[in-house]
């Protein structure tokens, strides 16, 4: 998958695995997050300085990131070094060495990982929050595993994960920027050699079966921190979902800017956090909604309240209009001030396909979100924020009854 982009000197080349953490079974929790790490460290051809050096060299930018449903390894250099990163991502995805050395190497290098993710409450706290909805099912497990996962995993257990799920039917080939097509693909035919010779069809997508259990508690980890960490939320969307364009306009009305609900109300009129905000997370078969806020623990039970009253509201009584254009204004402006770069076009390119199936142009996803109709994100609200809550907190709570932010 290629995108021209004119006037650009640079070129941001990507390789897309469909293998994620929800892929692992619970005796190798960690190991797609593990193994992206493991690519980086040798090759039959390189060694771990040598892929680093060779990218520095020409100030090219390399790096990769694991999810729940997928992987990504890319590189962003200027267009007369598209065949070196061409070459040398292709090198690291598909002849990773994955030595025992390397592997104790990495495995200190993801307990530290852990530790700082693990030490801010903010970014922690969303894990905590998908565990609380999803149990102790794959969607319900952090990406990067647990200091057990990564202890036990073995060297064995890691490269047989990676000759197993790094086949090339379940990989997309995506860049963007400074290039032509013809001849990006004669490159990556290089790279890839030998291994193309194998099935000619992509994989059919992750499918879409029955989604996972979930569940309505609540899951603390008290910690003595000066703020307390909070997400309320419920199931919402599966990826695919033909109404997703109207739960993100419903997500920025209710915490997507400065002028929504709850900005308003829990920051601006009653200063009670400096960060509230509501996301959505799909996935093939699920997705979730939540609400973020961080705040004093003797605020954390005024802060609960006004969120559950903006979501009983929006579910009994829709968003209006107006809320409802300048969401849409809002999610077309940040979609294309986030497509400035090379490689937020990769990335929109290689996701597209590997998990949608369906490559939809900027205009027609602008389309899309225009097309939005009030009515739609009423009927999306009545569905999604009726359903069972769970919620997830970080830190001091002072004596709030947490377990009343569920009814």
């Amino acid at each position: 998958m290629t995108e021209q982009v004119p006037g650009m000197r640079s070129v941001a080349f990507g390789i897309w695995v469909a293998v994620g953490s929800r892929d692992e079974r619970p005796s190798i929790s960690g190991a797609s997050h593990f193994l992206e790490h493991l690519l980086f460290k040798g090759t039959a051809r390189r060694d771990a300085l040598e892929i680093s050096s060779v990218m520095d060299a020409v100030g090219g930018e390399m790096n990769a990131f694991t999810a729940k449903e997928y992987t990504c390894y890319y590189a962003r250099v200027l267009d007369e070094d598209l065949a070196l990163a061409v070459d040398v991502v292709s090198d690291l995805v598909l002849s990773s060495v994955v030595s025992a050395d390397d592997v104790e190497v990495e495995r200190g290098v993801i307990l530290e990982e852990i530790a700082m993710h693990d030490d801010d409450p903010g970014d922690a706290v969303h894990d905590t929050f998908a565990g609380a909805l999803w149990g102790d099912s794959p969607l319900g497990r952090p990406v990067i595993g647990t200091v057990d996962s990564i202890e036990s995993l073995s060297r064995t257990a890691i490269a047989g994960f990676y000759r197993r799920r790094y086949d090339l039917p379940h990989m997309v080939v995506a860049a963007s920027g400074a290039l032509e097509h013809d001849a990006l693909v004669r490159l990556v035919e290089q790279a890839f050699g030998e291994r193309l010779s194998g099935p000619d069809a992509p994989a059919p997508l992750r499918p879409t079966s029955r989604p996972p259990r979930s569940h309505s508690r609540v899951a603390v980890s008290e910690r003595d921190t000066e703020q307390a960490n909070l997400v309320l939320g419920t199931t919402a969307l599966r990826r695919n979902d033909p109404r997703r364009f109207a739960m993100s306009v419903l997500s920025a009305a209710l915490g997507g800017g400065m002028s929504s609900r709850l900005f308003q109300s829990v920051r601006e009129e009653r200063g009670l956090a400096y960060s509230v905000y509501s996301y959505t997370d799909a996935h093939a078969d699920a997705g979730l909604f939540g609400v973020y806020a961080g705040c004093s623990p003797s605020k954390v039970g005024e802060v609960l309240d006004l969120v559950r009253a903006e979501l009983a509201e929006v579910a009994e009584k829709g968003v209006t209009d107006e809320e409802v254009r300048r969401s849409q204004g809002n999610l077309r402006g940040s979609m294309v001030l986030g497509l400035e770069d090379t490689g937020s076009r990769m990335s929109r390119l290689g996701k597209a396909e590997l998990v949608h199936g369906e490559v939809l142009s900027p205009e027609q996803v602008l389309e899309r979100i225009r097309a939005v109709t009030p009515d739609e994100v009423r009927e999306v609200a009545r569905d999604v924020l009726t359903r069972p809550r769970s919620l997830a907190v970080i830190g001091p709570y002072g004596d709030t009854d947490l377990q009343r932010a569920l009814s």
